[in-house]
């Protein structure tokens, strides 16, 4: 059967439900959401997960995924339609059979970067996000994120629960009435955010939003979401995590939230160290989000290569270097999307400055390294290191996926995710 048939048969939130309910027999799995930081990562973890067994969730953010009218995404320059081709086209090449799903990380208004930085009014971020969601279902995402609480007018403030709560209704309603317009099959939900101005900091306050969330959307004839967000303390800043996983109330937020079916997805899941990693099962979190961390790694893999490169060149065994480092960082600085993770004092750096200091460029290839994967002049400098290094026997290519393939595979392990697509089968 292909994985879009598979797919289609098995929903996601047939599938939590089936998590859900084998959690409550003691068998806990914690399910992985990846951000799509580039082809290489989609092929490194559909491969991961052929060999284990397990489903893949793809967690695209607006930044990184969407419509061409609405800026097009920094990921290869995807919209949803690409997206979800490029990933179909992986998973055809390697024989990938089990289970994938599509999903819509933070969407919704003032989600994009532009959309915020310009104080969109409410009306017309809201138009623009559902504009976003319909395109999302179109092409046929698994599971839409609702979170309007990107709001640039409450900066530093809790947005109140009821205007959550209004705008979250209008966007599932939206999307509901979309899909059945269009007549598509059930999708999922995830609602919350990690972020400390959606207000979501507490169980009671969790519990008072899914129990007013449940009462409105009942009301309206729509569906429970499929996830709820909690905030488990998680907090990633410059390549690590320097927040502090609170196993209690993850438990209780995880319990609360199993009582109205709903599974818990936690955030900010990067850089985890094994103890704080292995809480997770018996915290019973259904699913854990990571992103930035594996874009690092895919660019510390190239960098890599690119001292590999350099290497052979003085042996004699490369005639001209790909030079591709220099454009990784002039671009990576230019994106200035790593000035939220260095103090004030180097934001405004010129960039002789920033490229004479070594431990702010360290920085800058950490965080910012794979928005510049799908600029010209690197792809082609990168095709030139992946050429030289062939020419000697090195398959770049193959190292930078099996890198990328290590992280997610301590994690999958951990997670007790190795045959859980099968026993998601067996309870379906």
């Amino acid at each position: 059967m292909s994985n879009e048939l598979l797919s289609k048969q098995i929903n996601i939130k047939k599938a939590v439900d089936a998590c859900i309910e084998l959690s409550k027999e003691g068998k806990t799995s914690t399910m992985l959401g990846i951000g799509p930081m580039s082809e290489n990562l989609i092929e490194a973890s559909l491969e991961l997960a052929k060999e284990m067994d397990f489903p893949m969730m793809y967690i695209a953010s607006r930044n990184q995924v969407d419509a061409d009218e609405l800026g097009g995404g920094y990921v290869n320059g995807w919209d949803q339609f690409r997206f979800a081709e490029a990933i179909k086209q992986v998973s055809s090449r390697i024989g990938f059979d089990g289970l994938y799903y599509l999903c819509r990380d933070h969407g919704g208004p003032w989600q994009r970067d532009n959309e915020r930085n310009d104080h969109l009014e409410t009306e017309k971020a809201m138009e623009l996000g559902k504009l976003s969601y319909l395109k999302d279902i179109e092409a046929g995402f698994d599971l839409l994120m609702i979170d309007p609480t990107k709001d640039p007018f409450e900066i530093g403030k809790v947005i109140e629960l009821d205007v959550v709560l209004d705008r979250t209704v209008e966007l599932i309603e939206y999307c509901e009435k979309e899909r059945k317009r269009l007549g598509l099959p059930e999708i999922g939900y995830e609602v919350g955010t990690e972020e400390t101005n959606g207000g979501l900091t507490s169980t009671e306050i969790y519990e008072v939003f899914i129990n007013r969330l449940q009462k409105e959307l009942e009301s309206r004839g729509l569906p429970m979401p499929t996830f709820i967000v909690g905030q488990t303390g998680t907090l990633v800043r410059n390549g690590t995590q320097v927040g502090h996983f609170d196993f209690k109330n993850t438990l209780e937020l995880a319990e609360m939230a199993s009582k109205y079916s709903v599974g818990l997805k936690e955030h900010n899941g990067d850089y985890f160290d094994d103890i704080t990693l292995l809480q997770h099962v018996p915290a019973k979190v259904t699913a854990v989000n990571v992103a930035p961390q594996y874009g690092t790694v895919e660019t510390n893999a190239i960098l890599t290569l690119i001292d590999l490169e350099r290497k052979l060149k003085e042996e004699g065994l490369i005639k001209e270097l790909s030079k591709v480092e220099e454009p990784i960082l002039t671009y990576a600085i230019e994106s200035k999307r790593w000035r939220k993770w260095v103090g004030k004092d180097q934001q405004n750096l010129s960039e002789e400055e920033i490229k004479a200091d070594k431990e702010l460029t360290t920085i800058i290839y950490d965080c910012a390294g794979h928005y510049t994967f799908n600029n010209d002049v690197v792809r082609e400098g990168l095709d030139k290191l992946y050429k030289n290094l062939e020419s000697v026997g090195v398959d770049g290519r193959r190292y930078v996926i099996d890198a990328i393939k290590k992280p997610i595979r301590e994690y999958a392990e951990i997670l007790n995710l190795r045959g859980l697509t099968s026993r998601i089968k067996e309870r379906v």
